[in-house]
């Protein structure tokens, strides 16, 4: 979604003419999605993995603009800071293998990357937020020298009218003021997306919506920053508030960085129009393309003052235009961390997909029993408490709410993923894989957020200072990481 541009400042009849191309991609969108045929082909998954590029040492190594040059991969792209990189992946059909072929695919990339790093003793390492951070990893210096970052923090600096907040409970809790948006390139994600058809999408976004929650809590692995012990998933309050540009007189509306605003009942057009409604354009750039004119010829519009406004708004779970394979949209899934493993982010979206597959069907009825704040809440409670978390879950087969722990819910969910999952088509093998991957970390209750804390605490008991029990703990992540081992197979003890 992050789309290039070549210019960081903008004038008032800039707002003006993107205000007024934007209600034009509106009504194109609108017509499209209605229109007999569009959006409807064969259901194929895609994916993008962020990376830390860390120095021998553990520590940032903000090199990936001269690295992005050196691979000369255009699946590789830049991030927020200069210390991150993402990779793209192929698209897959959503049949026989298509996780396995994406752990392929990023070995691969990685393995090629890393060769290429050597000379900026450099490798990539994915991981929520990376451990070793201190606050002078950033600032100015550190944010990837691009217009359209630059143009990114001076719009959201510009509508704060001041220094943004971090205020994110944990042992100690985390209270600071930053005059820039790089906080929020401390987080990195395994991002997946999923094509589903018009008609589809309601019950598949709602259904998506419920178990984030759940596989959020089973995924975790972000639990330190600027060496706090703060929640299990602190890249979700982080995120947030890093970007936070609303001020007082605007508190009332949802931040940039939002779960939701209602469970979705009239369709995609309602998630477009709520991004244009409540959020101010803050990368007016416009194009010269007439997408009405070019429905009217039979042709799909690109969309892009659309696409370029929602990638400056950031719903953890959001709707997808693209105009490419005959035109369609796609659910992207945002909320969870890269790592610990390749194997775990790949059952982790095996999870979440198959388990929003099981309930889609059924959401019509349990939209109606469970209120949106609740599974909100839901999701900002797996965030700060991961394994430990009870859930408010509407049941299809009771007329209340029911309160479960996560685990339990997870595990009463497992088999109905499973099997959705072999009814789209996956090989046995492929399913079998994912479905013991959730199961082990289950049944041994772990998570990568557990690992790092379990681990650090034991170099704590040591005699190590805090910095370095996180730095060390690092280096045995990263060298798990390598190993290919899932995390229910890394070692628990030092």
């Amino acid at each position: 979604m992050g789309k290039d541009i070549e210019q960081d400042t903008f004038s008032q009849a800039d707002y003006e003419r993107f205000n007024q191309k934007i209600r034009d991609n509106l009504k194109a969108v609108n017509q499209l999605l209605v229109t007999p045929g569009f959006g409807i082909g064969e259901t194929t998954l895609g994916a993008e993995l962020e990376f830390y590029l860390v120095d021998p040492q553990g520590n940032p190594s903000p090199c990936n603009q001269r690295l992005l040059k050196a691979a000369n991969l255009p699946q590789l792209t830049p991030e927020l800071n200069r210390f991150n990189l993402e990779y793209n992946l192929s698209p897959q059909p959503f049949k026989g293998a298509p996780f396995a072929a994406f752990e392929h695919e990023l070995l691969n990339a990685i393995q090629h990357v890393n060769q290429l790093a050597q000379q900026y003793q450099t490798e990539l390492v994915p991981i929520g937020i990376l451990p070793t951070l201190t606050i002078d990893h950033f600032g100015p210096q550190m944010m990837t020298d691009l217009p359209r970052y630059r143009a990114m923090d001076n719009a959201l600096r510009t509508l704060r009218g001041g220094p943004f907040k971090i205020n994110i409970d944990g042992n100690p809790p985390l209270d600071l003021t930053w005059n820039d948006v790089t906080l929020e390139g401390a987080n990195t994600s395994f991002q997946l997306h999923w094509r589903v058809t018009p008609q589809q999408f309601s019950n598949a976004f709602n259904a998506v919506q419920l178990v984030t929650p759940v596989v959020l809590g089973l995924a975790a692995n972000s639990p330190y920053l600027f060496g706090h012990e703060l929640w299990e998933e602190t890249r979700i309050a982080l995120f947030k508030q890093s970007i936070d540009c609303r001020d007082s007189d605007h508190a009332k509306y949802p931040a940039r960085v939002y779960f939701g605003n209602g469970w979705i009942r009239q369709g995609a057009e309602e998630l477009f129009a709520s991004t244009v409604a409540l959020f101010p354009p803050i990368m007016p750039v416009v194009s010269d393309e007439d997408p009405l004119a070019k429905i009217a010829g039979q042709e799909l519009p690109h969309l892009h003052e659309l696409q370029l406004h929602q990638g400056s708004t950031w719903p953890w779970n959001r709707v997808i235009y693209d105009h490419h394979n005959d035109g369609h949209i796609r659910i992207e899934m945002r909320a969870l961390p890269a790592g610990p493993s390749l194997e775990d982010m790949s059952a982790n979206s095996a999870f979440l997909l198959g388990s929003a597959m099981a309930l889609q069907d059924s959401m019509p009825q349990r939209i109606n029993l469970l209120p949106f704040k609740y599974a909100e809440h839901n999701f900002y409670r797996a965030a700060q408490l991961g394994l430990d978390t009870s859930l408010l879950w509407p049941s299809s087969s009771q007329v209340r709410v029911v309160e479960y722990d996560l685990l339990k819910l997870a595990r009463r969910l497992l088999p109905l993923a499973r099997d959705s999952l072999l009814e789209a088509g996956l090989e046995t093998a492929e399913c079998q894989r994912m479905i013991e991957n959730i199961q082990q970390r289950i049944d041994m209750k772990v998570n990568g957020a557990r690992w790092q804390k379990n681990i650090t605490r034991q170099f704590r008991q040591q005699g190590c200072s805090q910095q370095d029990a996180l730095s060390s703990m690092f280096q045995r992540y990263r060298q798990h990481f390598y190993s290919g081992k899932s995390i229910s197979q890394w070692d628990t003890q030092l």
